[in-house]
């Protein structure tokens, strides 16, 4: 098997051949993968999505796993994602949706409680997973306002916001592949948004996850099954935009039941580096299914037990970021047993060294008969590892029986 991948990274080019084309460039992809007779394309990153990248090579006929343009705005708006929960019966937090000069108004207005209430407050388009500000009194959710305002995430993203109550309860990431007609579940994540140990500081596009049978029980599981994906899917069906590819669900479990606190329309990062490592099912057959629409037949199997995924981020992140570091300890890290390292934003440097090129620079995952094995054989590796300014959570899935956090 031959993989491509536009326009890659140094650490996916140890496996892969990298094609020097922007993610959204689409002429420029789909003449690629005509050319060179690609059987299968898997998009990642939310934008070629948003801006249609499967609709182009459908209409070249080229075989490509992913949801539509329409399809894609359940992520790349969160506004639309909102009322299409709303008009589904699809149970989320309680909202507005206001333009950036309307909000503060809103939120002096006391319909999401008192001055010490806690709100959250979203950019409604794409923001890299840092649009979302969980406020915890009102000074705080105006501060959020204005920073949002002054363009943190791109003006585009911010331009109209969604205001949300605070929920609590657990946060779950729970993944399906989808086929447009049937679903297989994935094993349920718990991702760890804050930049912070004990969940403080900003949120982040995520710092560390696991998968755990403690993670979602079943009885819980089903009750997502029926009150969220069966009707979300059926939405998607209902409004002509039949949903294929990896659909991503972001929960809160409430003491009322499930809530949706956002949807994404690709593998999320790191959910993906825990679940697929636990995959024994070979992941080109899943797509290929879904591509053909013949995913019921498939049986899709998983090792048993738990993983996590520990991510190295850079100085300064999610803020304004440091790179060019040179990363020691690689070759020895990727030797420990049960752990594989993921690179997210490495480069080679003129002596072929490895530099961190972005914020979250690696991700450090493992598989265990149970978390505490899979934590330790992450933590055990990342020791190996060093960069001037390198950075990551001591707490990931230590948390885990805490029963608290925040929609984010």
């Amino acid at each position: 098997m031959e993989i491509f991948c536009a326009p890659g990274n140094a650490g996916i080019a140890e496996i892969a051949e990298c094609v020097p084309i922007a993610i959204g460039d689409q002429e420029s992809l789909g003449a690629f993968a005509e050319a060179s007779s690609i059987d299968l394309t898997m998009v990642g990153p939310e934008a070629p999505l948003a801006d249609g990248i499967v609709d182009t090579f459908q209409d070249r006929g080229l075989p490509i796993v992913g949801p539509s343009k329409d399809a894609a705005r359940l992520e790349a708006s969160k506004a639309f994602a909102k009322d299409f929960m709303q008009r589904h019966g699809i149970p989320t937090a309680r909202y507005r949706v206001a333009p950036a000069q309307k909000a503060e108004a809103i939120l002096k207005s006391g319909e999401f409680g008192n001055e010490d209430a806690a709100v959250v407050i979203k950019a409604d388009g794409l923001a890299a997973g840092k649009g979302v500000f969980v406020a915890t009194n009102r000074a705080a959710a105006l501060a959020a306002l204005n920073e949002l305002k002054s363009g943190v995430v791109g003006a585009g993203a911010a331009k109209q916001l969604v205001i949300e109550e605070a929920l609590s309860g657990r946060e779950v990431s729970l993944l399906m592949f989808s086929d447009g007609k049937d679903f297989r579940l994935m094993p349920a994540a718990r991702d760890h948004k804050r930049v912070g140990e004990n969940d403080t500081g900003p949120n982040t596009g995520g710092m560390g996850c696991i998968t755990d049978a403690t993670v979602l029980d079943d009885l819980m599981r089903d009750r997502i099954v029926r009150e969220v994906i069966e009707p979300t899917l059926m939405g998607c069906r209902a409004a002509g935009f039949p949903f294929r590819g990896i659909l991503f669900l972001g929960l809160m479990l409430t003491d009322d039941g499930p809530r949706v606190l956002e949807y994404n329309v690709r593998f999320g990062d790191p959910e993906t580096q825990a679940i697929l490592v636990r995959l024994k099912t070979d992941l080109a057959e899943i797509l290929q299914s879904i591509v053909e629409t013949r995913l019921a037949a498939l049986e899709i199997n998983w090792t048993q037990g738990s993983s996590a995924c520990v991510v190295l981020a850079s100085r300064g992140y999610p803020a304004k970021t440091e790179i060019g570091a040179r990363i020691a300890g690689l070759d020895r890290a990727d030797k420990h047993g049960q752990v594989t390292v993921f690179h997210a934003a490495t480069s080679r440097g003129p002596d072929h060294e490895w530099l961190t090129a972005g914020g979250r620079v690696l991700g450090v995952t493992a598989t265990g008969e149970n978390l505490d094995l899979a934590l330790s054989y992450c933590y055990r590796a990342i020791s190996d590892l060093h960069w001037e300014g390198m950075h990551y959570r001591r707490d990931i899935g230590m948390l885990r029986n805490s029963g608290t956090a925040a929609n984010g």
